[in-house]
């Protein structure tokens, strides 16, 4: 549950989609909201007949629960080996940013990066293979030019992604 909602600040979730993503009765799912809500960890807010949690930003421990769900996830291994990288190399990143599982706070294995500007694919390629290597977990990079990015910004929902460089 820490990585559905500090891994993303923009993450959100609902009682019953979380009992079915954690495989958990919503029993069980409901007992550690209401934790993490009395704690202050997590709002919560009414829509329609549901409710609706995210991640406290304001709470005096959210830099530090979100920094330590971003190096669990490897996050700042790909900030360090990839994005700053390239951007040393290139100086030519416009945006970089997570979309998929991870964006979600699914820890699946998979992480999916874009990358918009011009990038040296085979320079990316090997800054790629040694985070993999760190983090053990496979890195999926799409590398968009900032038109492209334009025409494909609703399907990469960006506004639910993890912003690594740049803004959206």
């Amino acid at each position: 549950m820490l990585l559905k909602f500090f891994s993303n600040s923009n993450s959100t979730s609902y009682l019953r989609e979380m009992a079915e993503e954690f495989g958990e009765s919503t029993n069980s799912i409901r007992l550690e909201l209401n934790k993490l809500t009395k704690a202050g960890y997590l709002l919560v807010s009414s829509k329609g007949r549901t409710l609706e949690y995210r991640a406290n930003t304001n709470h005096l421990l959210f830099p530090e629960l979100n920094r330590l769900v971003r190096k669990y996830l490897g996050i700042d291994t790909i900030v360090e080996h990839i994005v700053n990288n390239v951007v040393l190399r290139l100086g030519n990143l416009n945006s970089c940013f997570i979309i998929g599982d991870y964006a979600a706070g699914i820890d699946s294995g998979m992480i999916d990066v874009v990358l918009v500007g011009e990038v040296d694919k085979e320079y990316l390629r090997l800054c790629v293979e040694r985070a993999e290597q760190l983090i053990h977990r496979k890195i999926h990079t799409r590398v968009l030019l900032p038109i492209e990015f334009e025409e494909n910004k609703e399907a990469l929902n960006p506004s639910k992604a993890i912003w690594l460089w740049g803004s959206n």
